[in-house]
């Protein structure tokens, strides 16, 4: 039997809603805004954009983390990351900070105050049953260690995971076992189309941030996580563009379902509301990065 691809199509929209987080960051969020909309393995995504100061200078102060991983990808601005385990560095534009909490994990966020936008992500992607306990972990990721994949019509960036693309296959700077989370930053020029690979065996969704796009002749929603179906190809198309020719960017990201119970209590995520209290507990009483 010779097998073929099956195309993605969009069957859900999770548009993103204003919120605030931290000290009064300004950020919009789309999976994780309540617990219907997450996709297992993904747990929350928040996107932040501005160029007012006071919507972001206040930043995110020393808080804890466990149960789950953080990824903060910097479009545009400075972030300065630092963590009880003595972790400390400066996310510029273009780079990422891919933290595993773990058993525990206290951090901040803190912008630096420089002129301009201020733009990027962050994911949070759960972590199995028996990884949750796991010791903490960091990752600080430059620009320059990020594949740019050069395609006709656009430029494809490879934060986590591999893509193969004719007979050549690229491998971003993050490989998680688990999950096998494939994040893409993609750039289309007007009037191109891409077709990419997927694991069929992966949760996706895609998150329109400029221009315009269509799979499979559906418009995605901008600023929202356009779930799309099971499959193993995705075809995205920059439409044509008389007005203003736009440029087209999104990121596409993928990965495999763990299949567990969630439960969730801000920034604890574990199995049960039993471990969840433990956390909390742990956290009062100075244990959780013990």
């Amino acid at each position: 039997m010779i097998s073929r691809d099956t195309k993605r199509e969009i069957n859900r929209v999770i548009p993103a809603v204003d919120s605030r987080d931290g000290a009064g960051v300004l950020l919009k969020r789309s999976i994780g805004r309540n617990p219907s909309a997450r996709l297992d393995p993904f747990l929350m995504l928040d996107a932040f954009s501005t160029d007012n100061p006071d919507d972001y200078m206040a930043g995110f102060p020393p808080h804890p983390h466990r149960g789950f991983e953080t990824v903060t990808y910097m479009l545009n601005g400075h972030m300065i990351h630092k963590d009880h385990l003595g972790n400390e560095g400066e996310l510029r534009s273009g780079g990422v900070q891919w933290m595993t909490a773990g058993k525990g994990v206290i951090h901040e966020e803190r912008p630096v105050a420089i002129e301009g936008l201020m733009r990027g992500f962050q994911l949070w992607i759960n972590l199995p049953a028996k990884d949750k306990m796991k010791p903490a972990a960091y990752q600080h990721i430059e620009p320059e260690d990020i594949p740019q994949i050069e395609l006709i019509g656009g430029v494809l960036k490879l934060i986590a995971g591999s893509l193969t693309l004719g007979d050549i296959t690229y491998q971003g700077p993050i490989c998680v076992e688990e999950t096998q989370p494939l994040y893409v930053d993609l750039q289309l020029q007007p009037g191109t189309t891409v077709e990419l690979p997927i694991p069929p065996s992966h949760n996706t969704f895609i998150y329109l941030f400029e221009g315009k796009a269509t799979v499979e002749g559906q418009p995605l929603l901008i600023d929202a996580a356009n779930r799309l179906s099971s499959g193993s190809t995705v075809s995205i198309t920059a439409p044509e563009n008389d007005v203003d020719n736009a440029i087209t960017r999104l990121l596409l990201l993928g990965g495999k379902p763990i299949g567990e119970p969630v439960a969730q209590y801000g920034p604890f995520v574990m199995n049960t509301m039993e471990e969840v209290e433990q956390a909390i507990a742990d956290y009062r009483a100075d244990r959780l990065v013990d």
